[in-house]
């Protein structure tokens, strides 16, 4: 029978959630959101400027359909990085320490990302998109379990939503730069190079949580097997929560990027299906995606804390799955305007968004301290190898197939995330283990 979550005694309820969260939690709340929004924007410029990129490299017309076929080839290359860079410094940062894992991925992906202007070819493209994900991933393993060990048990599920949901931040600043600096693309990337100041905060005020610091002390026969990925397989419960984990990301990380990001495409076409010329489509398109889109992602990204809360990890889960495969076939054949369609891309992006949040909050709660980032990392950016090749298949169902027809297939996904739910346990009122 399924586990029940735990239920907060009535005075826990009657208190906001923020009780008990002192200023150095905010600040590392802050600094790990920080980092975060950086990570995305490194992560969504590509998707804003991949065409005029790919236009100039490819030397190929705008409405080429290479573009999309090595576009969502490169996103794979992307993924790919990710679940390395997510594995790597998730086990270094349990190994090592938060602080001094952050400041290394922060560092790579802000120099390799200012690279990218340079680049001329589409090996050189796939090379530093790879080292870009590689930093971009290992960050958000080390963060997620950072904030997770820091803030008290009531508001961990709250603290952990707010930092996925910074993310949008970054989509909205990758969305701007694209759209300010319009065909001019290397002025873009160029701009990621700004995050590496944030090493500067991490190394003045992150100080390592207690539970690490107590598995660390000198003596502790936890020491060896901390940051283990062969350690944690060896114990049947984290080995089956790494497993069912590293699955659930992938649905959901397939769906986002094979059909989230493809509503630029639909937009994109669909204003060329009703007169408008290309660079008024692109534009408008930029915008349903960049902004319109997203900010129904960040409500759900927010939403997710406080819906973990009330009601569980697991059905959170469920009611986000259903809600995206329900409007991913809304959104892709309902609309006969382009204002009927901004009006169901928030809602999708609510949906197909808003469950990433549940990874921030979830993974970091089924694992020990000592496999905490390692596990996280594991299942989260380990997810993403899974959807990279699903994007391998995506650009080819793209190139031969009508764009509507092949996101309802990759939308499938979703069901297999609802099956995979509710094999996994119900963390929801339980304290972190140590």
């Amino acid at each position: 029978m399924p586990e029940m979550p735990v239920i907060d005694p009535p005075l826990a309820r009657q208190q906001p959630w923020y009780a008990g969260v002192k200023p150095y939690h905010w600040l590392v709340l802050a600094i790990a959101s920080a980092g975060w929004i950086f990570d995305i924007y490194e992560g969504q410029i590509f998707n804003i400027t991949r065409a005029d990129m790919l236009k100039d490299v490819l030397r190929v017309a705008a409405d080429s359909p290479l573009i999309k076929k090595y576009g969502d080839m490169l996103l794979g290359v992307y993924l790919v990085g990710g679940a390395v860079g997510g594995v790597f410094f998730g086990a270094l940062g349990d190994r090592r320490g938060r602080g001094p894992t952050m400041i290394v991925t922060i560092i790579l992906y802000a120099v390799f990302s200012g690279l990218t202007a340079l680049a001329h070819s589409l090996w050189t493209i796939s090379v530093l998109r790879f080292l870009v994900a590689v930093g971009t991933g290992g960050e958000w393993a080390v963060a997620a379990a950072l904030v997770a060990e820091v803030f008290p048990n009531s508001a961990r599920a709250h603290a952990s939503g707010i930092f996925q949901a910074s993310s949008i931040l970054g989509t909205w600043g990758g969305t701007l730069a694209g759209i300010r600096l319009g065909s001019h693309w290397r002025g873009v990337y160029l701009i990621g190079v700004a995050p590496a100041v944030l090493v500067v905060a991490v190394r003045m005020f992150i100080r390592e949580p207690e539970g690490w610091k107590q598995i660390h002390r000198a003596g502790s026969p936890e020491v060896k097997k901390t940051g283990s990925v062969a350690a944690l397989f060896s114990e049947p419960l984290y080995r089956r929560c790494a497993v069912l984990g590293f699955f659930l990301a992938a649905a959901g990380l397939a769906g986002f990027w094979g059909v989230f990001v493809a509503t630029q495409n639909l937009t994109q076409s669909f204003l060329s299906h009703h007169g408008f010329n290309a660079d008024d489509a692109a534009r408008k398109a930029k915008f349903a995606y960049g902004f319109v889109a997203t900010a129904g992602g960040g409500l759900g990204l927010l939403a997710m804390g406080p819906l973990c809360t009330r009601i569980g990890r697991r059905p959170a889960f469920i009611v986000m799955h259903v809600g995206a495969m329900l409007f991913t076939l809304i959104t892709w054949y309902l609309p006969n305007t382009y204002h009927q369609l901004l009006l169901f891309l928030p809602v999708l992006g609510f949906f197909t968004l808003g469950m990433h949040a549940g990874y921030a909050i979830y993974f970091p709660e089924l694992f020990p301290t000592r496999f905490r980032a390692t596990g996280a990392g594991l299942c989260f950016n380990g997810g993403r190898l899974v959807a990279s090749l699903m994007m391998v298949v995506s650009g080819w169902m793209k190139y031969y197939m009508d764009l509507r027809q092949a996101v309802m297939l990759l939308a499938l996904v979703y069901p297999v995330g609802i099956v995979l739910i509710w094999f996994m346990p119900e963390t929801a009122g339980k304290p972190l283990e140590i």
